[in-house]
C-alpha cells in the first residue's frame, strides 16, 4: 500500500512537538486500544530525550480486553507506563492515581532546586481520532476542546491549565510520512484514523470481515448470522440480503452494506475486537 499521507500541518507538528519537548515533565501519549502499534506515532521513542512517558490506550472498551492486558504489559517498561482508559466513561481520578508516582518524583526534583510549587507540565500527543480530545476534556473537566469523529479536528498548539496542579500542552493529531505495510494502513482505516477518502470502503469492509473470520468468527456470526466460510465477498453479499441491502432490479447495494459494516465496527456492534496483537 505504502500510502504517503504527511500534509504540510503534520510535518509542522513533528517540528512543534522537538521544540516543545524542553518545556514538559511528562509525554501522554493517546492510542487507540485495538490498535496499539498502528496507532502509536513511532517518531516519539525517538524524540522524547528519556522523558517520562504514559501510553494511554483509548476506548479501552471497544478492544479485546485479554490482548489489551497483553499490550499494557508489552509497553509497561523503564520510564515508560501504560495503562487502559476509556475517556468517554472513566474517571479522570484513574488517570491522576496511575500518574501519581511520577508526579511526585518530578515534584521532589523541583523542590530540591527550589521550585516548590512548579506546576507538572505535561505535553499531550496522539494520532487523529485516537480520542485525545474527549480524554482531554475527561481530566480537565472543560468543554472548550473541540472532538469530533473525523481525523484533523484539533488545528493548533494550545495550553490547558488543569485544577489538579498540571499544564496541559496539546498538539495536532499527527501521523508519520510513510505507512509502511497494507494491514497497518487498512487498521488505521478501519479505526477511522485515515480519512475515509483514502482508501475505499470496499477495501476496507473486506478487510474487516477477513479478520472477523480469521479471529472472532463467532461474532460476526451473532452479528449478522451468516454462513462463515473463506469466501469473504460472499460473506460480504450474504450480509447485504439480510439486512435489506437491495437496489431496484434486485442488485446488491454494496455501498451501503460496505457503510454498515465498517459503522458496525466503528461503533463497537460486534464485541470487543483487537486488530493486532503484541
Amino acid at each position: 500500500m505504502s500510502i504517503n499521507w504527511f500534509p504540510g500541518h503534520m510535518k509542522k507538528t513533528g517540528e512543534l512537538i522537538k521544540d516543545n519537548l524542553k518545556l514538559v515533565d511528562l509525554i501522554i501519549e493517546i492510542v487507540d486500544a485495538r490498535i496499539p502499534k498502528s496507532s502509536r506515532n513511532p517518531m516519539l521513542d525517538s524524540i522524547s530525550n528519556h522523558k517520562h512517558h504514559i501510553i494511554i490506550l483509548n476506548k479501552s472498551d471497544l478492544a479485546d480486553p485479554i490482548v489489551s492486558e497483553k499490550w499494557v504489559a508489552n509497553y509497561t517498561r523503564g520510564s515508560t507506563k501504560c495503562m487502559l482508559y476509556n475517556a468517554t466513561k472513566d474517571s479522570e481520578l484513574k488517570f491522576y492515581k496511575e500518574i501519581s508516582d511520577i508526579a511526585e518524583e518530578i515534584k521532589q526534583k523541583y523542590k530540591l532546586k527550589g521550585f516548590h510549587d512548579r506546576q507538572l507540565r505535561a505535553m499531550i500527543v496522539g494520532i487523529p481520532n485516537v480520542g485525545k480530545s474527549t480524554f482531554i476534556n475527561k481530566i480537565s473537566k472543560r468543554k472548550g476542546t473541540v472532538t469530533g469523529d473525523k481525523p484533523g479536528v484539533t488545528k493548533g498548539k494550545q495550553w490547558i491549565r488543569i485544577k489538579s496542579g498540571m499544564d496541559l500542552l496539546d498538539t495536532p493529531g499527527i501521523l508519520w510520512p510513510k505507512i509502511e505495510t497494507d494491514e497497518q494502513g487498512y487498521r488505521l482505516a478501519a479505526t477511522g484514523a485515515i480519512k475515509d477518502e483514502i482508501l475505499n470502503k470496499t477495501q476496507i469492509s473486506l478487510f474487516i470481515l477477513d479478520y472477523l473470520v480469521k479471529n472472532y468468527h463467532h461474532l460476526l456470526f451473532e452479528k449478522y448470522a451468516v454462513e462463515i466460510s473463506d469466501d469473504i465477498q460472499q460473506i460480504l453479499t450474504d450480509i447485504a440480503l439480510k439486512n435489506g441491502c437491495i437496489l431496484k432490479g434486485n442488485k446488491i447495494d454494496y455501498d451501503r452494506v460496505e457503510r454498515m459494516i465498517i459503522n458496525d465496527f466503528r461503533k463497537g456492534s460486534f464485541g470487543r475486537i483487537s486488530l493486532e496483537r503484541p
